[in-house]
């Protein structure tokens, strides 16, 4: 089952001599429960089409389509509870509310869409993201391993039809990013996530199914395992 189709996707920044074809005019597919790799140097583009394909940015040109809606026919307001439901975000440096707990983090986009939260499925969260004992705890109170668990629980708390990740262990030492590309393989096997994780780190993506390789905006590669 399709779950992300993006069409002649392009993102054009500037004008004239100072123009840059940040993406240009990307086209791919992503079935249900696939785990993918973006790769590519500093400047390839990976960033940018990930924050495309999430909603985040919006093109010069091009659609995407997520569990068949294409987002971009949507308005800013639309497109922000669409994203809210349907799109999880994983970032580099973890974005935790300072003031709410570990629970409080992970459930914040339940709270946000006025959902009731499933117990069962956060307190199984939270078992897989070996959270238990720290639920109640600060984001301060955590190492940065611990932190980017709780940025995964909330990424994919309300089994959004995709988790995206942008560099998810690029702030952490090399036991907590093998660490945390575990979990996701996990969250992807257990939950059949779909994941789409950016990186420069070889190692990582090679514990993908499909690499995908970027370079001055296009794809020039796309390999399944």
């Amino acid at each position: 089952m399709e779950i992300l189709k993006v069409e002649k996707l392009s993102k054009v920044y500037g004008k004239g001599e100072t123009k840059i074809n940040a993406v240009d005019n990307i086209s791919f597919s992503v079935s249900k429960g696939e785990f993918v790799a973006i790769v590519g140097a500093s400047g390839s583009g990976k960033s940018t089409l990930l924050h495309l394909i999430g909603g985040v940015d919006r093109p010069t040109s091009g659609k995407v389509f997520i569990d068949g809606v294409d987002i971009y026919a949507m308005n800013n307001d639309a497109l922000a509870i669409f994203r809210r439901r349907q799109v999880g975000l994983i970032y580099q440096f973890y974005n935790l509310i300072p003031i709410l707990n570990v629970v409080e983090n992970i459930t914040l986009p339940c709270k946000l869409d006025n959902k009731n939260v499933d117990e069962n499925h956060l307190n199984d969260l939270l078992k897989t993201l070996s959270l238990e004992n720290r639920k109640n705890h600060l984001p301060n109170e955590l190492s940065g391993g611990q932190q980017q668990r709780v940025s995964i629980g909330r990424a994919i708390i309300n089994n959004p039809a995709l988790v995206l990740a942008d560099e998810p262990t690029g702030n952490l030492d090399s036991k907590a990013s093998d660490e945390i590309i575990s979990l996701l393989k996990k969250s992807n096997q257990k939950y059949n996530q779909t994941i789409i994780v950016i990186t420069h780190d070889l190692e990582i993506a090679n514990e993908a199914n499909r690499i995908i390789t970027i370079e001055d905006g296009k794809i020039i590669s796309d390999v399944r395992k």
